[in-house]
């Protein structure tokens, strides 16, 4: 089962007047997004500077945020660290937000990241302390399958560490051909189109596009020009109370 999300129907968000744009996949709820949190995903935001713009310091808890640095440069503070950190395109930081933290963020203009939310279980991870960690392009390890060059930035390989169980976080840079994306047995595929129009199951995508795949062994992608896409494969049952089941119950 495929379901195809588009800029159009995902949630919007800025900051600063405008300095730094937003459409979230996966958004708070006045954030007006399709998708409300799922599996262990509970926030996915596409964000793109204008110009050089400053998030100011605010505070998470429970969470881990990661942030994915698509494009250009941006900087991170905490006050665990009490130091700015730069990273750079390729780039993925990790926030285990604990029983606390505040951070800010610089984005130069024209950079573009991914933020995104998992919910390793906030029952738990509440009372831990918090932690942050970042990881530099070239320890992620790259292999070639078909059309693809495959980047995997948390799964087999890679030293991402997170609490959240059972994610793996692929890039997959595609020339024209043809790659065939096994679906494991128990999760849900999440994929969002970096760049261009690849067909995925037969079905034409675009730029910023945002599908779900779930309950099938295998999805085939085929590009007709250069495309990259990023994908997230979760668990649809986690074990555990999401932090969005929670609230439901209320």
């Amino acid at each position: 089962m495929i379901r195809i999300i588009p800029k159009s129907q995902q949630g919007y968000g800025a900051f600063n007047g405008g300095e730094i744009v937003e459409n979230k996949p996966i958004g708070f709820p006045q954030d007006h997004s399709s998708i409300r949190p799922y599996s262990n995903l509970f926030y996915w935001a596409h964000a793109r500077a204008v110009t050089d713009s400053t998030i100011g310091l605010h505070p998470h808890q429970g969470f881990e945020i990661c942030s994915f640095v698509l494009k250009g440069d941006i900087r991170h503070y905490d006050t665990k660290l009490q130091e700015w950190r730069p990273l750079t395109a390729g780039d993925v930081q990790i926030i285990r937000a604990g029983n606390g933290i505040s951070h800010s963020e610089w984005l130069g203009k024209d950079s573009e990241i991914f933020q995104i939310w998992f919910d390793p279980g906030l029952e738990k991870t509440l009372s831990q302390p918090a932690s942050y960690d970042d990881y530099r392009s070239e320890v992620f390890p790259q292999h070639t399958q078909g059309a693809a060059r495959i980047s995997t930035l948390v799964g087999e390989g890679s030293p991402f560490q997170m609490d959240a169980p059972g994610i793996e976080v692929f890039r997959l840079d595609l020339n024209e051909g043809s790659h065939v994306q096994p679906v494991e047995a128990g999760k849900i595929y999440s994929v969002y189109v970096l760049a261009g129009e690849p067909q995925i199951d037969n079905q034409t995508t675009q730029e910023s596009d945002f599908l779900l795949i779930s309950d099938q062994t295998q999805f085939d992608i085929k590009a007709d020009s250069p495309a990259q896409l990023f994908i997230i494969a979760s668990p649809v049952q986690p074990g555990y109370r999401t932090y969005s089941q929670l609230m439901m119950k209320r």
